[in-house]
């Protein structure tokens, strides 16, 4: 039976629903919208001026209108009057192309014709900072190597704490929370699921964490390098494809343990890693992270090369354990639904085109880069990313040539804004552009 949003508010005693989506920038859009009204909503959405949004549309344009997925559900554990709900635009009767969490559906439609589905899970990294953004919120922690410092962790309890109770009160399966390598950092982690959910979730938690610390008087920021000495933000995603319950990327003969088609889905990412950080790394102050000089704790935890490797962590993909890989590219800026998008493109392109990925390299990355001279290098500017995005086919195949255009059109932009203003140099200090424009993205 299809779900009733009115009914739901009755019975759960919610009063207002948050109607949201995420743009191309990855910003979280909303109207809130009274119970009494949802009904209408469910079956029309609720109306946006699109030219409001990151989504390369002008004033002329027709209202676009966010149809919320009653499957997506969730009521606010903190206040249990609102629901939030992720939703899909439509313009004139038809999906909107360049939304989003629609060109991540567009993709798992084209996964589920080859007879599969993608799970995934995220590494979600976060810096708790002052109010102001100016300096980390705890002025103790202040370790060479704060990774996994309990003393740390323990007096931000409250506040971790209350993340993760509301994990588990919404089902997501927290498994464990940690003090990350740099001074202020952590990350919480909570169990894979179908790609779509966990982008939802994904979305959602950033809302949630952002919520919950400026409850307890703080801030939290997912910006790719908010501090030039510490290391930056990742937004490590876990992928495997699956049919039903079997985990096609296991083979427990091989010495990865990954199958055939997992190295060909694999291939595919890597040979499209350097377009695909125009999702994955789509700030400027993304690439203060990549190719970044080492860090206050020694490393910068971050790829620079395009390679994988067993379970290391110095290459961007490494396969921890069989049946899985680690892709370590995405920073903490990445739209939720673009990241797991950008991967199922690649990784669809690499199936049908049976990609090898070459041999696996059994070495220290950040030690011996100098040894693998012509080993294809992560590109170092956004500028750079785009310039790849914009000549690849195999993503302008997947999303459609005028989306492309439309997120490069708008990306360009926005580094024209910061170019009238600011000058960008990876080996001097963060700007006060990138702080404003990237601390709350």
């Amino acid at each position: 039976m299809p779900i009733n949003l009115s009914n739901i508010a009755k019975s759960k005693k919610i009063k207002y629903f948050l109607i949201s989506f995420v743009d191309l920038f990855g910003v979280l859009r909303s109207k809130l919208v009274p119970a009494q009204a949802i009904k209408e909503m469910q079956k029309n959405g609720a109306g946006f001026a699109g030219f409001a949004a990151w989504l390369d549309m002008s004033p002329a344009d027709s209202d676009m209108f966010a149809v919320p997925d009653p499957n997506s559900l969730i009521q606010l554990p903190w206040n249990k009057e609102v629901g939030w709900l992720a939703s899909d635009l439509w313009m004139n009767g038809k999906p909107v192309e360049a939304s989003p969490r629609v060109m991540l559906k567009k993709q798992i439609k084209l996964l589920s014709n080859e007879g599969y589905t993608m799970k995934s899970g995220v590494e979600c990294e976060y810096f708790l900072i002052s109010p102001d953004g100016s300096s980390i919120a705890d002025t103790r922690d202040t370790q060479s190597k704060p990774c996994y410092d309990q003393s740390a962790l323990m007096r931000q309890y409250d506040l971790i704490k209350e993340i993760c109770d509301c994990m588990i009160t919404m089902g997501w399966n927290p498994y464990q929370n940690d003090h990350e390598d740099a001074n202020g950092q952590f990350e919480m982690n909570w169990d894979y699921t179908d790609c779509l959910t966990t982008a939802d979730r994904h979305t959602f938690f950033k809302f949630m964490v952002k919520s919950i610390a400026e409850k307890h008087g703080l801030r939290a920021t997912f910006m790719p390098k908010p501090f030039e000495q510490l290391t930056g933000n990742g937004c490590h995603a876990h992928i495997s494809l699956w049919d039903k319950k079997k985990n096609k990327f296991l083979d427990k003969n091989d010495k990865l343990g990954l199958s055939k088609l997992a190295y060909n889905f694999l291939g595919g990412v890597i040979k499209n890693a350097g377009s695909l950080s125009a999702f994955f790394n789509p700030t400027l102050n993304s690439y203060r992270r990549i190719n970044a000089p080492p860090t206050k704790s020694g490393a910068t935890w971050s790829p620079s090369s395009i390679s994988y490797t067993g379970n290391n962590r110095t290459h961007m993909i490494r396969v921890p354990d069989p049946g899985r890989f680690e892709l370590r590219l995405m920073d903490g800026s990445a739209n939720p639904y673009l990241l797991q998008a950008g991967v199922l493109a690649a990784g669809i392109n690499g199936i049908r085109k049976k990609v090898n990925p070459g041999k696996p390299l059994f070495c220290n990355m950040y030690a011996d880069h100098k040894k693998y001279p012509n080993l294809p290098k992560l590109p170092n500017t956004l500028e750079d990313s785009l310039e790849m995005l914009n000549l690849n086919t195999v993503m302008k195949n997947a999303f459609g040539k005028d989306v492309l255009n439309s997120y490069i059109k708008l990306k360009k932009s926005e580094i024209q804004s910061f170019k009238l203003k600011e000058k960008f140099d990876k080996l001097k200090p963060i700007t006060h552009w990138e702080r404003s424009n990237t601390l709350d993205c």
